[in-house]
């Protein structure tokens, strides 16, 4: 097949009045599928119809579930391109044109929502990777009451649990919820892990000389 004509940037449109009839919908649908079927021999100039007649409603469900119009738009490109090189599998007994195309929009944005997060959450566990237990830095922290030596006895003499909580909530600057989910740890947990640190250091710190 040829390469997908340029394309033009998407304009997202109004979906079709409630008070379009059955008969002008199945129309509708028709020259959809006989565009479709064209755009499946490599026809550029029905791959253009058809580009202006679904691009709109395209970039609508990318929209609605990305809420960024920069984004939106380069999914709903992907989109057409895909419509372009699949044409030939599309099966009428599925469902009509414009639901197929619906439905690839949807998939696409919503892949791209579960990439980003995947993303996100690789660079806080990197971050979490990178800040394990520094005890050299934790001690400059507290260097004018503590030598560093005291420094790793006193963390040493938490659980990993507690000490894992502590540097990120004291050291990394993350909230409770951030640990719980950076650990996989029910915020609960991480919430008694804190409080059971913070308790068994000011015990050891009161009896210090």
């Amino acid at each position: 097949m040829n390469a997908p004509p340029q394309y033009r940037p998407a304009r997202e449109t109004p979906p079709p009045g409630r008070t379009a009839s059955a008969t002008g919908r199945t129309d509708r649908d028709a020259a959809l599928r006989a565009l479709v079927a064209l755009v499946a021999q490599g026809d550029e100039a029905a791959f253009d119809r058809l580009y202006d007649r679904l691009a709109g409603p395209v970039l609508g469900v990318a929209g609605r579930v990305l809420r960024d119009p920069s984004q939106s738009e380069e999914v709903a490109q992907e989109v057409m391109l895909e419509l372009w090189r699949s044409a030939g599998r599309y099966r009428p007994e599925r469902g009509t044109v414009l639901s197929w195309a619906l439905t690839i929009a949807h998939r696409r944005a919503v892949d791209r929502v579960r990439a980003a997060q995947a993303a996100y959450d690789r660079d806080w566990l990197d971050a979490v990777r990178s800040y394990a237990p520094v005890f050299d830095e934790v001690a400059e922290q507290v260097e004018l009451r503590f030598d560093q030596e005291r420094v790793r006895q006193l963390l040493a003499s938490l659980t990993k649990g507690q000490r894992e909580s502590l540097t990120l909530a004291y050291y990394g600057g993350c909230t409770q919820a951030q640990i719980a989910a950076l650990l996989g740890t029910p915020l609960g947990t991480v919430k008694t892990r804190i409080r059971d640190g913070l308790i068994r250091l000011r015990d050891q710190l009161a009896v210090e000389p």
